[in-house]
């Protein structure tokens, strides 16, 4: 899968930079800080951290991070951009991570587990390198936003990295792992909307908790005992 990836991190980067794209990535970045509740200090995996664009809020929270990513040029343009921050990298596949068991005191992982066919495996990977008491949080693309349904249609016209990707629905996303989850979603509009026409339906969206929104994000504490 690393190959997929290899040509995409610029491209991937300057998504986020146009009206639309800076708009998604604040609302992922703001309910991602919501949920996972970074702190100064704390140990975080950033597990598929890609070129490092969520990464930068753990950092800006004061957390220490260490970001895996099997694509190569992307961990490169990741520890390029967090250059002088208390960010280490490691290639290596999010099914077997090289870690000890309780290593992190939380793990994140951002829109990686689409090309997974079976994530619950990974899942517990992410709960075993996570200490008792710790949080694990796992985004994906939700399979019940019309975003979803434009990248399927995408993936039948044969596009390189949308062909691989599976998207969940928030029941699936439940039940990736036996421990209760809290599921929460953003991004209500769309890709096209006028940034400004999205501000207003994403203040409705969250307002109504609705679980449509193409960031779906499900957060689990990891039992202390």
């Amino acid at each position: 899968m690393a190959e997929i990836f290899d040509e995409w991190p610029e491209k991937y980067d300057q998504w986020f930079e146009t009206p639309i794209g800076s708009l998604v990535k604040e609302y992922e970045g703001r309910l991602l800080i919501e949920m996972l509740r970074p702190a100064k200090g704390e140990h975080i995996l950033d597990v598929g951290c890609g070129t490092g664009v969520f990464t930068s809020y753990l950092l800006a929270a004061g957390s220490i991070v260490t970001g895996l990513e099997l694509s190569l040029p992307m961990l490169r343009r990741a520890g390029q951009k967090a250059a002088g921050k208390p960010f280490s990298t490691i290639q290596a596949d999010m099914q077997a991570l090289p870690f000890f068991d309780s290593s992190f005191d939380k793990t994140v992982s951002i829109t990686a587990i689409e090309f997974l066919e079976d994530a619950r495996s990974t899942i517990d990977e992410f709960f075993r390198v996570t200490r008792p008491g710790g949080l694990v949080a796992v985004a994906t693309l939700n399979s019940l936003s019309p975003w979803a349904t434009r990248r399927k249609a995408s993936a039948q016209k044969g596009h390189p990295v949308f062909k691989h990707a599976k998207f969940r629905s928030p029941s699936e996303m439940a039940d990736l792992s036996p421990f209760p989850a809290m599921i929460r979603s953003a991004v209500h509009f769309q890709k096209d909307d006028n940034p400004e026409t999205a501000k207003l339906i994403e203040s409705k969206g969250a307002a109504k908790r609705l679980e449509s929104g193409a960031f779906l994000l499900a957060c689990w504490e990891k039992p202390r005992s």
